[in-house]
Parts: C-alpha cells; structure tokens; sequence
C-alpha cells in the first residue's frame, strides 16, 4: 500500500489497480497495447519491420501513422484520409493537432518540387553550440587520413560528456549523415 494510505489493519495487503498509471513500468506497455487496439479495430494493419508504423490502404487511398512515444505523424494519399484519421484518434485519445510537421525527432522536413527532404542542420547546429566552443574547423572529409591516434596528454573529458557527444553524433549518422560514420565508429 503507499505510504500515506495504509488502512489500519489490513498492512500486508497490496491494492490492485484497475488501469495504469503514468511512471509505473507498466505504463508503457499498456498504452501501446491500448494504441495498437484503437489501430486495429479501425482496419489499420501493423508494419513487420517497425510495430509503430501502422497503415491503413482503402479504396480512397492510403494513411500511414508513425508513433514515438506518444508523439505522432500523420502522412497520407489526401486529407480526407488525413482527417479521418485525426477524428479517429480524437474520439479515443486526449491529442492535440500540431498541424503539418516540420520538425520531428531532430529531423527538418522541407517540401521540395521533387518531394519532401529532410535534414538536421538545425540538429547539427545544435551539438556544435553546446559542445564544441572556438576550435571548429572546415574539412572535406570528416576524418584526417593523416592523423595517427596517440596518447591523450590534454584535459580530461568527463565520460557522461563524452558519451552525450558520441550519443549525438551516432544519431546524425544513423538518419541523415552517414559520411560521419567512419570517424564516429
């Protein structure tokens, strides 16, 4: 029982809950099952390769829903398609519409004539302003051939910070930079 709510009596039992609640372990898992089920029961099928893609094709066209946590983009043939969907999700979940994407999970999504485009040199920007002061420098590749690795003889660097930079850049070379690979690996 939690503390503050003990009943007098009854110390060594434990109190069932009915539905879960945010920060328990649980938590997560239920609200996907609870997701997955409103997808479902609406005639969206599950993607194989990525359980939080679900897609949904119809004479009218096709609708794509991406979840992260539970953030969403909506991508679709038209925007019937697209607000049906939403009126879907609104009926079953408390959501707000952001309107059209631009930026999602450091990615910047720009319309281009030939389709859509994404980049994450705002996301880049970014790393270098919180981790990399004066010492920056342009070059064509991103890793010197030259360069021999030898005993660090500078100023220590803090693992938490080192692995928050190796973090970092790992993410751009897994989305959009993949030049980077070489000299992060």
């Amino acid at each position: 029982q939690p503390e503050g709510l003990v009943v007098p009596g009854q110390e060594k039992k434990v109190w069932r809950l009915v539905k879960s609640l945010n920060g328990l372990k649980q938590a997560l898992k239920q609200w996907h099952e609870k997701f997955d089920h409103a997808m479902l029961t609406n005639r969206f099928k599950i993607n194989e390769c990525d359980k939080c893609v679900y897609v949904k094709n119809t004479d009218q066209g096709y609708v794509i829903v991406c979840l992260y946590v539970d953030d969403m983009l909506i991508i679709g043939s038209s925007q019937n398609m697209i607000k049906s969907t939403k009126q879907m999700l609104n009926k079953r979940f408390d959501m707000k519409d952001m309107g059209v994407a631009d930026v999602t999970l450091g990615m910047k999504i720009t319309k281009t004539s030939d389709g859509y485009a994404l980049s994450q040199s705002h996301y880049i920007k970014k790393i270098l302003d919180k981790y990399v002061k004066d010492d920056m420098n342009v070059t064509r590749t991103p890793v010197d051939i030259s360069f021999y690795l030898s005993k660090n003889k500078g100023d220590e660097v803090s693992q938490l910070k080192y692995s928050q930079i190796i973090g970092s850049l790992m993410y751009l070379m897994n989305y959009t930079c993949f030049n980077i690979a070489y000299a992060v690996s």
